[in-house]
């Protein structure tokens, strides 16, 4: 007996369930569908990305329709438009059986007109983007005030994504007396926001514990010098033959700059960020679903809505400025009961955020390290013997037979399986041979060691129009290394200083000291009060411990520590140039982060006294004049 039959659905449910092969239900479904066909309520739902949501809402809120009013009667609200075409093809799937029920996708990237008009024919089911609904709302082209059921699916990611005053506005728009279904995978304060606003006294049902990672998912994280971070992806995915993974990283650009890194470098890889069109988004996609793509490199906008099963591994090349965005991320794999791995690659900076992410998802990461070239080329070994042997033998090779044992048949079966297997061995050990080790150790007890912590004056200041967080994108930029490489940016009038680790000391020399701003030379020096004396007092005078070190040690590393969760920073929510689309992903504004500082610090040396700034000043007049 199909168990889906014991939740209390109609015959033309079950028969589609049937069609779809699903025979048990899962425990969100299990909890979700009984309640929500039994009663009239508001719920919350919290269960992690692939527990089957969609089917807990779908399969009640198909069943509660009337297909025979032709009036909208249910809004689903999702992120973005990949989730929303998902959601909707989903929903038709469930819904074959019923006739005259028909839902639409309203989103962002497509013809407004044409949904207004597919929406006018009778659509009891919207399913939408809050950025295209709002628009629709605001045009008179869509009418909710009746409708008897809205579901804002992954709510916690529309609130990341900066989308909590449409979903507000809309459910505004919406009757008093109607159901709310809120499911997601986290409950911020946001979230939780909503609820108290919009829901009216809301059940709960959650799937594990509130903001945890799912049960079927490991979590181990890598420690690199920063310039190794790439070499350590590619041996993560050489240590893994079969990976099929998503690879996430902060921005666009990074997106892209691997995944070309990855494709010369040999590997399937593809790029999925928002500067791609719909159609080659969808190409894309398509690639990946037939594991024609090995590795997708993502944003975390971008793979919004990604429902793709048998994803081996998450790697996190850079860690998200959200602590919630890790659970999203890591949901990719260890979806439908199946097992999956998150590998973070990080730098000794950011050990106390791994400890961040473990309070929140309540599970402890296994650092291990990255394998050796020699490791490497015995699992590849290995795996290339496996794979002759499974291999299914095409008898349309016989008639070349009598060819091929005249050009091998003089070497013995030994001889024979040694070059067999060098044909496709040969070239990860001439790679990994003479390769180095990448893995770095953390100080003792899990402590960030400070001594390696390098401090810089630079020449350029508030006076050439820099602010810190300014001054730290260009030196990101110029350097062309991760957010988290530049850190303790100090901006004065006419001078600044700043923080690398000891391993980027040489490229911050050469490459700063090379180039200039606006027709002046930069100089840059290394301080002689490094960043380890600086950690938890001020370079001038120490009058304010709050503007270095960490306001009162609550914080990490000064200026780039955002939050008091273990220096976990929150930039606004998302990283610059993504997350904060207000329109599925079209128009981007960049994060008002501060990294944790104030506004206005540093930028008169007549406030500062002692430490850098005297010792530096007179370099930097001389530096302006010339």
């Amino acid at each position: 007996m199909n168990k889906f039959e014991q939740l209390g659905l109609n015959e033309s449910l079950l028969k589609a369930i049937g069609d779809l092969g699903f025979e048990t239900p899962s425990e969100v479904q299990e909890k979700a569908i009984p309640l929500l066909l039994e009663e009239d309520t508001d719920i919350v739902a919290l269960a992690q990305t692939g527990t089957g949501k969609t089917a807990a809402f779908g399969f009640p809120l198909i069943q509660k329709i009337d297909p025979f009013n032709k009036q909208t009667q249910a809004l689903i609200l999702s992120p973005t438009r990949e989730l929303c075409l998902q959601i909707t093809n989903e929903i038709k799937l469930y819904s074959k059986y019923i006739d005259g029920l028909y839902t639409v996708a309203v989103y962002g990237g497509a013809s407004i007109n044409d949904q207004a008009r597919d929406v006018k024919r009778g659509a009891q089911i919207i399913v939408a983007t809050p950025g295209r609904m709002q628009d629709m709302i605001n045009r008179g082209m869509v009418n909710i005030k009746n409708i008897n059921i809205c579901v804002l699916d992954e709510a916690d990611e529309m609130l990341n994504m900066g989308f909590y005053e449409d979903i507000t506005s809309i459910l505004s728009d919406t009757p008093r007396d109607k159901n709310t279904w809120l499911f997601s995978a986290t409950m911020p304060q946001e979230v939780a926001r909503i609820a108290k606003e919009f829901m009216n006294k809301p059940q709960e049902i959650t799937v594990g514990h509130k903001n945890s990672s799912s049960a079927n998912i490991s979590h181990e994280y890598y420690l690199v010098n920063a310039r190794d971070r790439y070499e350590a992806l590619k041996r993560l995915a050489d240590a893994n033959p079969d990976i099929f993974s998503v690879v996430f990283c902060r921005t666009k650009r990074d997106t892209q700059a691997i995944s070309e890194k990855l494709i010369e470098d040999g590997y399937n890889a593809a790029a999925l960020h928002g500067d791609l069109s719909q159609a080659q988004r969808d190409a894309v996609m398509k690639s990946f679903r037939g594991r024609q793509i090995q590795m997708l490199v993502a944003t975390d906008v971008a793979a919004r809505g990604i429902d793709v099963d048998n994803v081996t591994h998450v790697i996190n090349y850079q860690l998200p400025d959200e602590i919630e965005t890790y659970t999203h991320r890591s949901g990719r794999t260890g979806r439908a009961g199946k097992s999956g791995t998150s590998f973070v690659i990080i730098t000794k900076s950011e050990i106390r955020k791994i400890h961040a992410i473990e309070r929140i998802i309540k599970t402890k990461f296994e650092e291990k390290p990255i394998p050796s070239g020699m490791e490497i080329c015995e699992i590849q070994l290995l795996h290339l013997a496996n794979k002759i042997k499974d291999t299914e033998t095409d008898h349309a090779i016989d008639s070349y037979l009598p060819a091929i044992f005249d050009i091998l048949g003089d070497l013995d079966k030994e001889e024979l399986i040694k070059r067999v297997v060098s044909v496709e061995f040969n070239r990860f050990l001439n790679y990994y041979k003479k390769s180095k080790d990448l893995t770095q150790i953390p100080g003792k007890g899990g402590e960030v060691p400070t001594s390696g912590a390098v401090r810089y004056f630079i020449n350029i200041g508030a006076r050439d129009g820099f602010e810190w967080m300014e001054l730290k994108d260009f030196l990101r930029d110029t350097l062309e290394v991760g957010r988290d490489d530049i850190f303790k940016v100090d901006v004065k009038e006419g001078f600044s200083f700043f923080n690398t680790d000891a391993e980027l000391a040489d490229k911050v020399m050469s490459v700063l000291n090379n180039i200039q701003h606006n027709g002046r030379k930069i100089n840059v020096e290394i301080s002689k009060n490094d960043g380890a004396k600086n950690q938890n007092r001020r370079d001038h005078g120490g009058r304010d411990r709050k503007r270095e070190g960490g306001f009162s040690g609550r914080r990490e590393g000064g200026r780039d520590g955002g939050s008091r969760d273990g220096g976990f920073r929150r930039e606004g929510g998302a990283p610059r140039g993504e997350g904060r689309s207000r329109r599925d992903g079209g128009s981007e504004r960049r994060s008002d982060s501060r990294d944790g500082g104030r506004r206005g610090e540093g930028r008169s040396e007549r406030r500062s006294s002692g430490g850098d700034s005297k010792a530096m000043f007179d370099k930097a007049k001389r530096s302006r004049r010339s």
